[in-house]
């Protein structure tokens, strides 16, 4: 038993470095957002957050792992807005997040979703 309780406790403590980011996503959104004129955290009429809304597109940000959840976010963002679904993915490790990009370039292209790339190195 007191070995099943060490285990969880060393698992429970080791999940926060599993999800570290070099950076919120937060940060990268008013980056982006502030350099290419548009409002962030945009809330419709359902309460819902558009990251960032330009004068021609809806634009949800995730970081690459996140991919599918943008697509969707996305759309419906374009949707309410009727302007162009748009997503910044955030790349953090380009090596690893590669296949997370050809995945989303796929999708977008079939769907008319712009996509931007945001690198980590654009922050320093």
């Amino acid at each position: 038993m007191k070995y099943v309780l060490v285990l969880a406790l060393l698992i429970f403590l080791s999940v926060p470095a599993w999800a570290k980011h070099l950076h919120k996503e937060s940060v990268y959104q008013m980056h982006w957002c502030s350099a290419n004129r548009g409002l962030t955290e945009y809330i419709l009429d359902d309460k819902t957050r558009i990251d960032c809304l330009t004068q021609t597109h809806a634009i949800e940000f995730d970081f690459a792992n996140k991919w599918a959840e943008s697509i969707g976010q996305s759309l419906y963002y374009g949707l309410k807005t009727q302007r162009t679904p748009g997503i910044v993915l955030i790349i953090e490790n380009p090596e690893k997040d590669g296949k997370y990009v050809k995945r989303l370039e796929q999708v977008a292209n079939k769907f008319g979703i712009t996509y931007w790339l945001m690198y980590s190195a654009e922050l320093d």
